[in-house]
């Protein structure tokens, strides 16, 4: 036994991490994208459409939360970031599903030997509320992943009134993934 209390000194294996074994490799990676409002088009968020006066304007459907994390997971694998991976000049990916973008990444990434510990993603906006939704989010989001919903969190805060998402003017998204191997 080591850590507090013991004459031993702690353990720690790759990584760092206090009784992490030997080979255990750990990455953190963040993410962030951001998309004005426009008419015209669906919400979509987490890969859950909503009900909203107006969509994301984007080359594929705009969805903040999943490029976010796509991204942060990419960062974490030391990959190339979402726009490297689908450059939005691909006519091919014009109104793409952004879960499908998500799952085309993680199969990337864990074909490298990868797998998730946990992922959080935040929406940052005035609207719309994401509570109704929360749970849907974190079901389509974990299910590209192939992980269970409990490794994926999903928030939202405000910047109360401050900046383009606080004129509501469009919403931004930031994630942050942790991986191991």
């Amino acid at each position: 036994m080591s850590g507090v209390g013991s004459t031993e000194p702690p353990r720690s294996g790759g990584g760092g991490f206090a009784g992490a074994g030997a080979g255990n490799d750990f990455r953190v990676g963040t993410g962030f994208d951001a998309h004005a409002f426009t008419d015209g088009v669906p919400l979509v968020l987490g890969g859950v459409r909503i009900e909203h006066r107006c969509g994301l304007a984007g080359h594929s459907d705009g969805d903040v939360l999943a490029h976010a994390l796509t991204d942060a997971l990419l960062g974490a694998a030391g990959m190339e970031d979402i726009g490297a991976l689908f450059p939005p000049d691909d006519e091919s990916l014009e109104g793409a599903d952004s879960i499908e973008l998500l799952r085309e990444a993680w199969r990337r990434v864990q074909a490298d030997g990868w797998q998730l510990a946990n992922a959080d993603v935040v929406m940052i906006g005035e609207e719309p509320r994401l509570a109704p939704h929360r749970q849907a989010m974190r079901a389509r989001l974990a299910g590209a992943l192939d992980v269970d919903p409990e490794l994926v969190s999903v928030r939202a805060t405000t910047t109360d009134a401050l900046g383009f998402t606080g004129r509501r003017e469009g919403l931004a998204a930031q994630a942050v993934a942790l991986l191991h191997r």
